[in-house]
C-alpha cells in the first residue's frame, strides 16, 4: 500500500500557481497595446489557455473555469457581458464531450482542436454580433485565426509539464 501512495504523489503535480500563472500572463497579452496594423492580428490568448487547461487538467478544470475565463475576458475587453463566457461555456462542454473517451491526447490531437475551437469561437463571435447588429468586419476577425493556430504549439510547449 505504501508504494502505491508513493507513486501517486510522484506523478501528481498541483497546477494551480501554474493556472493563476498562466491566466495572469495571458490576459496581459490581450489588453497589451500593440499597433493598429497588428493588433489584428492578436490570437485569442485567453481561449487557448482555458483549452490547453480543460484538455489536460479535467480534472481542475471544467464548465465553470470557462465560465469564469469567459466573464474575464468580457469584462477585459470591455464586451457584452456574457458574449465570451456562453463561447467558452459551449466550447468546453463540447470539447469534453467528444473526448471523453479519449485516454491519451497527442499533441497533433490538441492542435486540430484548439484550431476548431478558435473557429468557433470566431464564427459564435460573428454570428451574435450581427444578429445584435454590431458591425464586425469579418475580414479583420479571421486573422486571429491565423495566429491562434500558428501560436498554440508554443502555448503547449509552455505549458505541457503541467499535464496530467
Amino acid at each position: 500500500m505504501p508504494i502505491a501512495k508513493l507513486s501517486y504523489s510522484k506523478s501528481n503535480k498541483d497546477p494551480l500557481l501554474m493556472i493563476i500563472i498562466s491566466i495572469v500572463i495571458a490576459s496581459v497579452l490581450m489588453v497589451y497595446p500593440l499597433a493598429y496594423e497588428l493588433s489584428g492580428w492578436r490570437p485569442s490568448v485567453m481561449l487557448m489557455v482555458m483549452l490547453f487547461w480543460i484538455l489536460y487538467q479535467p480534472v481542475w478544470c471544467g464548465i465553470w473555469f470557462a465560465f469564469g475565463m469567459g466573464i474575464f475576458v468580457d469584462l477585459l475587453l470591455d464586451a457584452p457581458l456574457g458574449l465570451n463566457a456562453l463561447s467558452f461555456v459551449l466550447i468546453c462542454f463540447a470539447t469534453r464531450y467528444f473526448i471523453r473517451e479519449r485516454r491519451i491526447l497527442t499533441f497533433g490531437n490538441s492542435w486540430v482542436i484548439a484550431s476548431i475551437a478558435i473557429l468557433v469561437h470566431i464564427t459564435f463571435l460573428w454570428i451574435c454580433q450581427t444578429l445584435a447588429g454590431t458591425h464586425f468586419l469579418i475580414a479583420r476577425h479571421w486573422q486571429p485565426l491565423i495566429t491562434g493556430v500558428l501560436t498554440w504549439p508554443i502555448l503547449y510547449y509552455c505549458l505541457h509539464r503541467w499535464r496530467i
